[in-house]
Parts: structure tokens; C-alpha cells; sequence
């Protein structure tokens, strides 16, 4: 194969601890794959990420993101393969879904909790992160099951939200760095602008929950914020801030986040369902959310 063929990349191999078991493993994989570059060893970035820097035929790419996918899996690691040439971008907005990313519950499963109904929300939440039922309808009916909740329940939950490992490194990280950063969620407002204005987030847009005389009505005012309007919202923040999508980086973990991965420069699906995985091109899950800053340009 002639080497104008053959396009370099940096495979990251991330773990709480990396296994020098798991990095014969991926050696194994790229020397009977012939994408091993002779002399090139590992980079050691830290304990939780090593680097190898590898080449592969650009007809081979997609395959090759399927057999790293499949031994991440087996390694329990994480294998992200980014380009040399992607390496170099100088990103500069970064967007967040917030349910199980950057917190770590689905607020609309911590109100059905308090409302009695736990159970019977948490099932439909589930299904409509996974793809399998249509989001705004999902939404509409787990909202209308919580009619009549006590607004006094969003202050507690508010003052009590579980934060995602390594997001507050991460953000920090991001910030120092001279990112712009946005919450763009399905949930509600009242927690999205809570973490906004706690965290110094630049932008966020959620669903506006109603409530009246103290009572949640079971609606949102305005458009509901599904996969489209993420992306809608994405397009919005970089031509505001003049960022090119190219320069973005977006990351989520349920079916409604994907457009909005495949809308970024660079997509991550973080701790995400079986379906997002397999979807996305790259993906996190076995470091909190600071492993993002592995990946990108200081």
C-alpha cells in the first residue's frame, strides 16, 4: 500500500489505571492490522491515558473504529481514535448536554421520585434515551404525569444535584483554555440556569418548566428542546461567537444528543446508552467528564 494512502492518528487508550495488559492488547490489534508505525512506542500522558500514534489506509478507517469499539469493550477502556489533522484544530466552543452528563441523574426521574411515580417515569425515560420512543412525545407524558408537584421539590433537588465526575476540572480546564461553553438540555431550566450561572457556563437553553401558584401544571412554555433544537441552538452559539462548527465540540449520552454530536467538529458520546455508542464516532466511558481534555489542543 503506497503511503499517500495512509492517513496518521492518535489512538488514545484511556483507563482509571492503564493496564500494561491492555496496551499489548492494542498493540496486538494494530501490528496484525499492519497500522503499527515501526519505533513509534506508547506516549505516556498519565496514569488514565496513554497515546499511540498509528497509521491506516483512509478506506479503512471505518473498520477500524469498529474493531477498537469491539476491543474497548472486551479491555473495559476507552479507545479514541482521532486524526493527526483533528488533533491540530484550535477548538473553541464547547456544548453539554446536562441529565446524565454533566450531573449525574435525570431530573425528571428525581421529581417523578418525590411525586410517587418514580418508577413509571424512570421506565419511559430510559426507552426514550435509548431511540426507542419519540422524544417529544416521551416528554410530554412523563411532564404531564408530574402534574401538581410542589415547586418546593425543584429548590431541594436543585441545592442537591449529583455533579458528574471531573466536571468541575473539566469546565475549569475548558474556561482556562478560552473555550466558549453551553448547556443545551432536554431537562428543565430552573437546573440548566442553576449550573450556568454556578459553573460560569456561557450560554444555556433548556425547557422552561411551568409552574403556577406553586404547582407544576405538567407543561413547558415554549418549544420543547429535542435533538433538533440542540443542533438548532449549536448553529446559533457558534454564528453568534464567529466559531466555525468544525471548532465545536459536543457531548451527550441519550438518542436525542446525537444529532448534535454529528453536528460538532468533535462528538463525544459520554456514558452513553448501547445505541449512542454504537453511533457515535467517538466515545467515553470509563473516566469522568476531564477525560475530554485529553483530546483536545492545550
Amino acid at each position: 500500500m503506497s503511503e499517500s494512502n495512509l492517513q496518521r492518528y492518535k489512538l488514545f487508550l484511556m483507563q482509571p489505571m492503564v493496564l500494561e495488559s491492555s496496551q499489548i492488547s492494542v498493540v496486538e490489534l494494530c501490528a496484525s492490522s499492519a497500522w503499527l508505525i515501526p519505533g513509534n512506542p506508547f506516549t505516556t500522558i498519565d496514569h488514565r491515558c496513554t497515546v499511540l500514534e498509528i497509521q491506516i489506509a483512509a478506506t479503512e478507517v471505518a473498520n477500524a473504529r469498529v474493531l477498537l469499539k469491539e476491543l474497548a469493550q472486551q479491555l473495559s477502556a476507552d479507545l479514541v481514535l482521532l486524526s493527526v489533522s483533528e488533533q491540530t484544530i484550535e477548538r473553541k466552543l464547547a456544548v453539554f448536554d446536562m441529565d446524565s452528563t454533566l450531573i449525574e441523574v435525570e431530573v425528571i426521574d428525581e421529581l417523578a421520585k418525590r411525586a410517587g411515580i418514580g418508577e413509571q417515569v424512570m421506565a419511559i425515560t430510559a426507552a426514550a434515551m435509548r431511540g426507542e420512543l419519540d422524544f417529544n412525545e416521551s416528554f410530554a407524558k412523563r411532564l404531564g404525569l408530574l402534574k401538581g408537584l410542589s415547586s418546593e421539590v425543584l429548590d431541594d433537588i436543585c441545592l442537591n444535584l449529583p455533579m458528574m465526575q471531573g466536571m468541575q476540572e473539566m469546565i475549569e480546564g475548558l474556561q482556562q483554555r478560552g473555550y466558549k461553553t453551553a448547556i443545551l438540555s432536554g431537562g428543565f431550566s430552573y437546573f440548566a440556569d442553576h449550573l450556568k450561572q454556578k459553573y460560569k457556563f456561557d450560554y444555556a437553553f433548556s425547557n422552561t418548566l411551568q409552574v403556577i401558584d406553586g404547582k407544576v401544571t405538567g407543561e413547558v412554555v415554549g418549544e420543547i428542546v429535542n435533538g433538533e433544537r440542540k443542533v438548532a441552538y449549536l448553529k446559533q452559539i457558534a454564528e453568534r461567537e464567529g466559531i466555525s462548527l468544525e471548532q465545536s465540540i459536543a457531548v451527550g449520552d441519550g438518542a436525542n444528543d446525537l444529532p448534535m454530536l454529528a453536528t460538532a467538529g468533535l462528538g463525544i458520546a459520554f456514558h452513553a446508552k448501547p445505541l449512542v455508542k454504537e453511533q457515535a464516532t467517538h466515545s467515553i466511558s470509563t473516566l469522568g467528564l476531564d477525560a475530554l481534555l485529553y483530546l483536545i489542543k492545550d
